[in-house]
C-alpha cells in the first residue's frame, strides 16, 4: 500500500487588517477630497464661466492717401510706435502747389469781375436817368405840339416824328431799366467779398490748400505701424492703402463662449484675463461689454446649411466682447491675436443681455482748412487787393 504525501500550503504573508485599513484611509481621503471639491465648487467655481478660446482684438486703421501723388518720403516702418500727428508719408507737393496758385489766380479774376459788376451798377443807373430825362423832354415836346396841329403851326409829319421819338425813348428807358434790374439781381444784398461767385472761388482756394496739406500724411492717433506698403517714388491714387496703424491702447478681448455658458453671462460682469505672453505673472481686469449678434458660424464666409438629412448638432460658440482696464493695458501692452484665458464672474446676473450704451470708437482729428488762419488771411488779402474800393468797409468774410 502506497502512501501519498501533499505539500503543506505556505503560511499567509502580510497583515489583512493593515490592508483593509489602508483601503479605508484611501477611501476616506477620496471622500474628503470630493467633499472639499464640492464645497469649493458650490462656494466659488459655480459663480464663474471660463474659456481659453479667447483672443486679443483691436482696431486696425488703414492709412490711405486722400489725394493722388508721388511718394517722396516714408518716415516710418513696421513695428515702429508713433504718436498722433507724427508724419508717416510725404507726397511730392509740386502738383498741389500749382493747384493753390491756380486757385489764387481764379479767386483774383473772380473778384475783379464781380467788382466790375458793382462798377457797372452806377453806370447803368446813370444811363437810365439820362434816358428817362430825354423821354420826359420828348413827351413834353409832343404834348406842346399836339394843340398846334389844328392851327397849322405844326405839320402832322412833325407831330408823327415827335410821337415816334417818344416811343423810341420809352423803349430805350425800358431796356435800360431791364439792364439795371438784371445787374441788381446779380449783386443785390451782397458785397464783393460775399458774392456767390467770390465765395465759390474762395472755396476752391480752400480746397486746393487742403490738397496741399494732405500731401503730408500724418498719424490720426497713437499706435504701432504694421503692413507698410508705401515705397518711395511710387505713384499712388487717392484712396491707395499705404500702411496700417494699430492703437494698442484700445484693444479688447473676444472670448468665444459655448452657447450653454451664455445663460449666466450678462453685460457689466467683472472679468479676469490671463495671457500666454505674460503667463500668470500678470492678470488683467475688465468687464463684459456685450455679446455678438450671432455665432461664429453664422457670420462665416460660407455659413453652415443644417437643412440636410445627415445633420449633427454641434455646440455653437458666440463671441463675447470684454473691455480691459486701459491703465493695465498701457502698463503691459498686448498684441492683436494673442491667446488668452478668460474668467467671468457670473454671480451678479442683474445686468442686461444686450449692450444698450453707445461706445465711441477711435476718431481721427479732421483737417479743416477753413479754420486755418493763414488761408483765411490770404483770401482776405486777395479780395482786398483786387476788389479795391468795391470792397465795402466792415465786410464779413464767409467761412
Amino acid at each position: 500500500m502506497t502512501e501519498s504525501t501533499h505539500a503543506a500550503p505556505p503560511p499567509p504573508t502580510g497583515n489583512p487588517n493593515g490592508r483593509r485599513r489602508a483601503f479605508l484611509i484611501f477611501g476616506v481621503v477620496l471622500l474628503v477630497a470630493a467633499i472639499v471639491w464640492a464645497a469649493y465648487w458650490f462656494a466659488t467655481l459655480r459663480h464663474y464661466e471660463s474659456t481659453d478660446d479667447a483672443y486679443v482684438a483691436g482696431d486696425v486703421l488703414q492709412v490711405t492717401s486722400l489725394v493722388a501723388g508721388t511718394i517722396a518720403a516714408v518716415r516710418v516702418d513696421d513695428t515702429q510706435s508713433v504718436q498722433s500727428g507724427d508724419t508717416l508719408v510725404e507726397l511730392d507737393p509740386s502738383d498741389a502747389r500749382i493747384g493753390v496758385a491756380g486757385a489764387e489766380a481764379d479767386l483774383a479774376r473772380t473778384v475783379r469781375e464781380v467788382a466790375a459788376l458793382f462798377a457797372q451798377e452806377a453806370e447803368f443807373r446813370a444811363q437810365l436817368d439820362q434816358r428817362e430825362a430825354a423821354l420826359a423832354r420828348s413827351a413834353h415836346d409832343l404834348a406842346r405840339r399836339q394843340p398846334l396841329v389844328a392851327d397849322g403851326a405844326v405839320s402832322s409829319e412833325d407831330l408823327a416824328h415827335a410821337s415816334d421819338s417818344v416811343d423810341e425813348l420809352r423803349a430805350a428807358v425800358a431796356a435800360a431799366r431791364a439792364q439795371r434790374d438784371t445787374l441788381d439781381a446779380q449783386i443785390h444784398g451782397t458785397t464783393v467779398a460775399t458774392h456767390p461767385r467770390v465765395l465759390a472761388a474762395a472755396a476752391g482756394l480752400r480746397n486746393a490748400a487742403l490738397a496741399l496739406k494732405r500731401a503730408r500724411i500724418t498719424a490720426p492717433l497713437a499706435g504701432v505701424v504694421a503692413r507698410r506698403n508705401a515705397q518711395i517714388g511710387e505713384r499712388i491714387a487717392a484712396g491707395a492703402p499705404l500702411l496700417a496703424l494699430v492703437p494698442l491702447d484700445a484693444v479688447w478681448i473676444d472670448a468665444n463662449f459655448k452657447e450653454v455658458q451664455l445663460r449666466r453671462i450678462r453685460v457689466g460682469q467683472p472679468v479676469t484675463v490671463r495671457t500666454d505672453i505674460y503667463d500668470s505673472d500678470v492678470e488683467f481686469h475688465g468687464k463684459v461689454a456685450g455679446l455678438s449678434a450671432g455665432s461664429g458660424s453664422a457670420f462665416a464666409l460660407l455659413p453652415a446649411q443644417n437643412a440636410s438629412g445627415n445633420w449633427i448638432k454641434i455646440v455653437q460658440r458666440v463671441p463675447v466682447r470684454i473691455l480691459l482696464d486701459p491703465k493695465e493695458v498701457r502698463a503691459h501692452p498686448l498684441r492683436i491675436g494673442l491667446s488668452t484665458v478668460v474668467r467671468v464672474d457670473v454671480a451678479d446676473r442683474s445686468g442686461p443681455l444686450a449692450a444698450g450704451d453707445v461706445r465711441g470708437g477711435v476718431q481721427a482729428p479732421s483737417l479743416d482748412v477753413s479754420e486755418d488762419p493763414a488761408v483765411e488771411a490770404r483770401i482776405r488779402e486777395i479780395i482786398a487787393t483786387n476788389g479795391r474800393s468795391a470792397v465795402r468797409p466792415g465786410t464779413r468774410f464767409a467761412q
